[in-house]
């Protein structure tokens, strides 16, 4: 067994060198890190070469996240059988590491969601969205954990303590609907519906995860085992706020930050590469020191990526909007299809404890779970909505309620009090994420067709559940800014928008004061720059594909 590393608060200057491995230990944990990054890399290349192929074959009625799932089982059958053969062991690299997954994996994948977020449905429905998050994870985390407690003690599940059934609720409440997204997307739903369904997935998250981290800190704080249930649960919902506020400011904060040094240091337009290396350093500080001050990471990414995609993102010079676009989406597709994968490599990755009764019931309370929290919020909210969420559209909200890798990964980093727990909770939960995504996901295309056959809306007629394609075709003009300050005048602040509220000052007052407006002048270099840059791209092409005829002809006359 490995030591356990020295805490951080021991180690000082006499002894920070001598905690350095070295000689073969050093070696020999670099080749185990290099094996794990060349395994990972290269089934992130069979899955390119995957979803390239659905593509090209205009197999649009699969969702490339189950397509890889299928693609990471596959791949997980092929190591476990060399294993039982003898020819190798890849068991180790096939499994998802939970600090890999939380600092590299996640952020990409949460920071490009809040970055290319439709801003006006969302804070449109702004209240609504956290709602849902909030008190329908809160609903959905507190039934389904109490309903395991009373069946393990009434001994039809598998028991487990208060604690750890809560904990368990809470993970499996993590909504992650990204096939069900792009389906919404080419079925062409309702605005309102696609943007419930979306902005409560991304706030879900960070929700589901402070919730267990809430739980699991309860169950290690020796103090709480004697305090009364109502310490508890007031110590309980300070420690949630105290995450969910904290995070959102610590976020927003280093958002209005970046966009105050872009807007000052404008010199960086000259220098793309400075600004577009700026960008990433900003994108990932929040979530790296909101974790570190035992904050939500997640909630503090997400909220930074909205506020430098609303203001940072108008100081940036023409080249690095659209580089930063571009980038954003490339490491968001390597990052959810390495989980995608990984959830399909688990499958034959570890040795699985299954216990019928209790994966069965966790289902059955999940999907009664989330029904008791979207069908009574909803008609609370319609009290206070102008347009209502009727009853199709809460019943699509209830069935595309998938669960992802988040509810995977955290069940790896739950502490429980024995191995046979753990083994447990983290099949269980691989199996609820399985059966979500491969049965709720693949029935969510013929069930919002079927509900919406009645409706007005037309639908896409080269229907795809391509997220790859729809997302890659083209550059989002939202995304594409560039305005003089007359031009702004005219876009934002004309009398017949009726602006109120926070829109009217964030239009009038904070913009403004965070983004930078152009000159006419720079308008027309910025786009004269750029048509040059098109035309020395287009020019470089030609003469490359110029060079490979001629080399061809050469050869032909060899």
């Amino acid at each position: 067994t490995t030591p356990a590393p020295p805490d951080k608060n021991e180690i000082d200057d006499t002894n920070v060198i001598e905690n350095i491995q070295t000689g073969i230990e050093a070696e020999v944990q670099q080749q185990n890190d290099s094996m794990k990054i060349f395994f990972i890399l290269l089934v992130l290349g069979f899955c390119i070469l995957l979803t390239h192929c659905l593509l090209r074959l205009n197999f649009h009625f699969l969702p490339e996240s189950i397509a890889v799932v299928f693609l990471g089982a596959a791949i997980g059958g092929i190591v476990k059988i060399m294993q039982t053969a003898g020819v190798g062991n890849w068991l180790a690299e096939e499994m998802l590491s939970p600090n890999t997954f939380f600092l590299m994996i996640l952020p990409p994948i949460i920071f490009e969601a809040g970055y290319s977020l439709h801003k006006g449905n969302f804070f449109q429905n702004f209240g609504s969205i956290l709602i849902f998050a909030v008190f329908g994870t809160l609903i959905s985390a507190l039934f389904v954990g109490g309903g395991l407690y009373l069946m393990g003690v009434a001994g039809i599940a598998y028991n487990l303590t208060l604690n750890e059934c809560f904990a368990f609720g809470s993970l499996v409440s993590a909504v992650d609907p990204v096939a069900t997204i792009a389906i919404f997307k080419a079925l062409n739903v309702d605005p309102t519906l696609n943007m419930l369904v979306f902005g409560e997935s991304i706030l879900n998250d960070a929700v589901a995860i402070v919730l267990t981290n809430t739980f699991q800190a309860l169950k290690a704080d020796p103090k709480l085992a004697t305090a009364s249930s109502s310490t508890v649960f007031f110590m309980a919902v300070g420690d949630f706020l105290r995450m969910m506020f904290g995070s959102a400011l610590l976020g927003v904060g280093i958002a209005l930050i970046s966009a105050l040094i872009s807007f000052l240091t404008h010199l960086f337009k000259k220098t793309p590469s400075l600004e577009l290396g700026m960008m990433f350093i900003f994108a990932y500080v929040p979530y790296g020191l909101a974790e570190s001050l035992k904050l939500s990471g997640i909630m503090a990414i997400l909220l930074a990526g909205i506020v430098m995609s609303h203001y940072t993102h108008s100081n940036l010079s023409l080249v690095t909007q659209i580089n930063m676009q571009q980038t954003l989406r490339a490491l968001a597709f390597l990052s959810e299809t390495s989980v995608f994968a990984y959830l399909g490599l688990a499958i034959f990755g570890f040795e699985h404890n299954f216990q019928p009764a209790f994966v069965i019931w966790s289902i059955i309370l999940l999907l009664v779970g989330r029904g008791l929290n979207i069908y009574p919020l909803s008609w609370i909210l319609n009290y206070f909505r102008e347009t209502k969420i009727t009853k199709r559209m809460q019943f699509i909200m209830w069935f595309s309620g998938l669960r992802g890798a988040i509810c995977y990964v955290l069940s790896l980093h739950l502490e429980l009090d024995s191995v046979e727990k753990r083994h447990v909770i983290i099949t269980t939960s691989l199996i609820i994420v399985l059966f979500t995504i491969l049965v709720l996901g693949g029935a969510t295309l013929p069930v919002v067709k079927f509900l919406q056959i009645d409706d007005k809306r037309s639908f896409h007629r080269n229907l795809t559940l391509s997220k790859t394609e729809e997302m890659g075709q083209t550059i989002e003009s939202d995304h594409i800014s560039e305005l003089t300050e007359e031009e702004y005048d005219e876009k934002y602040l004309r009398d017949d928008l009726h602006l109120r509220g926070f829109a009217y000052f964030d239009a009038k007052y904070l913009v403004p004061f965070f983004t930078r407006r152009i000159t006419k002048r720079e308008l027309i270099q910025n786009r004269s720059e750029m048509q040059r840059l098109t035309n020395k791209w287009y020019e470089e092409v030609r003469m490359g594909s110029r060079r490979s005829e001629e080399q061809e002809e050469e050869e032909e006359c060899v």
